[in-house]
């Protein structure tokens, strides 16, 4: 048996072979056929015929059929309308009840036609089909025509080789594309705003004939090609009754608010988890640079594809922003999702940048609103950019979308954070902005701390500095090297000091100690306790008397605990009398001997009162070196103590008899890791003939 060809829409439709199978509607209206001679006598009776009245073939040849079947209340009327139509020759067609064989009746709907055969012997042809089985073919057509043109849902049908043969309104609303745009055309031609090609899935359907339900589909259809639409589309294989591939059919259900509302619930949750990882990451430290640091890196990419944080230059100096004329920025942080021109764009870090008052971030800061721009143009672009060559740079980036929210802490604008899309194909909208105004305002508080610190900081370390001694050029007997160098910019400064100060007779005061505590007040407390200390070595006391009256001095001294090493070196003795009190003890080096700490009576620190201290003397003659250091030298979280002063007399061993301004710097470079915790004093001293 041969196929049908597929049916197009328009005039080019194939004309089907003589071997085609049949259609199975007339299967479903069981259509009788009966043939009367012009006495009204049955000549034919087809085997539908007999299922519809109940008599067969041989019962009903040769019986005049208004006798058999009709009732004969209703005989008389079936005989004249018989009459009428074989004169006339015009068809009747209506529903008329007729008796079965079993004595029932029913309501069969008749089409009669008069006929005329090579004779000239007229006859009359009468289909007939039981009514209730025409009206549930009715209702079953109707109720699909009102499904079809009614439903919300989209519907098209397609024939084998996959062209529209027709599509429903909903169809045409949903994608804008109206009935006449798809007849006759392939799904390939039409569906081309689907990021994936259909045809492979709807060929596999077709040829399987398992359907495909409600796969989901984004997309943006030419109906309203500026926002996504979500879909559930079905594929199913249609066929007749009797197995016949007829073509393909597939629905389309527009479920765009359960997307949006998906896709909103999780950007809610997202943006609040954004929130948290800010608050846990943004101001880890006071330093003004990493927390900076921190805010860009957070934003990226979940909110923007490169953002930048920029401080105004007189925000750092305590000065107020100018109203008018450029704005002077300094760049903080730069960060990227992927490597793009647009970083290049932006200013370095460290760099300051002046943005005339028409730049939009110079707008941003001098009103203290967001500025928005969801799509940007060339002329965006260039009030973006600090330049033209930054605005072709974003341009060559892609840059579509730009949002900047100010920096606002305490009233006072610091800056302000820049975002730019460039691959995220979204635009900025207001709920981007509210959510970078939240994050701006964290932010803005941690950088203010950070600010207010470093000045702080910034204040105590000239102050510190300030008190520190100058290097002596002359000091009998005696070679000597210093270094103090603060704590790392997350901590604070502390009040750690070194001085060497010339005496009567030759002789030389070493001293190094440390205020506990940090900040100003304790490099206040250090410069009180270095004075006293210069002023007690002036008296020519011994080194344990000068510490009991440092630490008598020390109770009307807010900082009251210090530790402090005091030596005193006499070169026409070559000796050195040494005091501790609470510190650290010295190491000693002597040519052809591994460094060694000195065993010295420990002391109590200053300020504790009551304690007498306890000096020794030890021989010190040329070529011997003295080491004196603070705790931030040698103290860590993370090693003991004694491995790391086991460090110390290794460097010193082999550092032996070298240059003490490099002894010091190796030392330094060995034991102090970047960003100590604490300060540290050291002085070396060597004896010399």
């Amino acid at each position: 048996m041969g196929t049908t060809d597929s049916s197009r829409a328009g005039g080019d439709r194939s004309v089907a072979g003589p071997a085609a199978p049949p259609s199975g509607l007339l299967d479903l209206l069981s259509v009788a056929a009966v043939v009367l001679n012009a006495q009204g006598q049955v000549v034919f009776w087809s085997p539908k015929a007999e299922e519809l009245f109940g008599y067969t073939a041989t019962e009903a040849l040769g019986r005049h059929a208004a006798r058999l079947t009709v009732h004969e209340e209703h005989r008389d009327a079936v005989i004249k309308l018989f009459a009428e139509v074989m004169e006339s020759g015009t068809d009747w067609a209506g529903v008329f009840p007729i008796r079965h064989k079993d004595g029932s009746t029913r309501l069969v709907e008749f089409r009669n036609m008069r006929l005329l055969d090579d004779l000239g012997d007229v006859y009359a042809l009468g289909l007939a089909a039981d009514q209730a089985a025409v009206e549930r073919v009715e209702r079953d057509a109707a109720l699909a025509m009102c499904l079809v043109s009614q439903s919300p849902v989209g519907l098209a049908i397609l024939d084998p080789d996959l062209r529209y043969l027709a599509v429903n309104p909903a169809l045409e609303r949903l994608t804008g594309q109206s009935a006449a745009e798809r007849l006759g055309r392939p799904v390939g031609e039409v569906l081309t705003f689907l990021d994936t090609d259909p045809e492979a899935r709807l060929r596999r359907v077709l040829e399987t004939g398992e359907p495909v339900v409600d796969r989901h589909i984004v997309c943006r259809p030419p109906a309203d090609p500026d926002h996504e639409h979500a879909w559930s589309v079905s594929y199913y294989r249609l066929e007749d009754s009797g197995g016949r591939v007829l073509g393909l059919a597939y629905s389309v259900i527009d479920v765009t608010e359960r997307h949006r509302a998906a896709a909103e619930a999780a950007q809610a949750r997202q943006r609040l988890a954004l929130i948290a990882r800010a608050s846990a990451c943004v101001g880890t430290t006071l330093d003004l640079e990493t927390t900076a640091r921190e805010l860009a890196d957070v934003v990226v990419p979940v909110l923007a594809d490169v953002a930048a944080v920029d401080v105004l230059d007189s925000a750092l100096d305590g000065r107020t922003d100018p109203h008018e004329g450029p704005a002077l920025f300094r760049a903080l942080a730069v960060s990227a999702a992927h490597s793009t021109e647009a970083v290049r764009a932006a200013d370095p870090p460290g760099e300051l940048a002046p943005y005339d008052s028409d730049r939009l971030i110079t707008q941003c800061v001098r009103t203290r609103r967001p500025v928005l721009v969801p799509h940007t143009s060339r002329q965006d672009l260039e009030r973006i950019a600090r330049h033209g060559e930054a605005a072709s740079l974003l341009a060559a980036a892609g840059v579509h979308s730009y949002l900047a929210v100010p920096l606002l802490a305490r009233g006072e604008v610091l800056g302000a954070l820049d975002l730019i899309r460039t691959r995220n194909p979204a635009p900025f909208d207001d709920d981007d902005a509210l959510l970078a105004r939240e994050l701006a305002a964290r932010a803005a508080v941690c950088i203010d701390n950070a600010r207010g610190y470093q000045a702080q900081r910034h204040a105590a370390l000239i102050l510190q500095r300030s008190l520190l001694p100058e290097r002596p050029s002359h000091l009998p007997g005696l070679e000597v090297a210093c270094r103090y160098q603060p704590a790392g910019s997350a901590s604070e400064i502390g009040g750690d000091w070194y001085d060497a100060i010339p005496l009567q007779g030759d002789r030389t005061a070493l001293v190094v100690g440390d205020v506990m505590g940090s900040g100003i007040d304790a490099a206040a407390t250090m410069g009180q306790l270095r004075s006293a200390t210069r002023a007690f070595a002036e008296l020519a006391l011994a080194p344990a008397e000068a510490l009991h009256h440092l630490d008598h001095l020390t109770e009307g001294v807010e900082q009251t605990i210090t530790t402090c090493i005091y030596c005193v070196y006499d070169p026409h003795r070559d000796q050195c009398e040494i005091c501790l009190a609470g510190h650290l003890p010295p190491a000693l080096m002597r040519s052809g001997h591994a460094a060694q700490l000195l065993d010295l009576p420990p002391g109590a620190p200053l300020g504790v009162g009551g304690v007498p201290f306890e000096a020794a003397t030890i021989t010190f003659r040329p070529g011997d070196e003295l080491v004196l250091y603070t705790d931030g030298l040698v103290e860590t979280r993370s090693e003991p103590i004694d491995a790391r002063l086991d460090t110390l007399l290794d460097t010193l061993t082999a550092t032996h008899g070298d240059d003490l301004e490099g002894t010091c710097d190796r030392l330094l470079e060995i034991l102090r890791s970047p960003g100590g915790e604490d300060d540290v004093a050291l002085l070396i001293a060597r004896a010399r003939s």
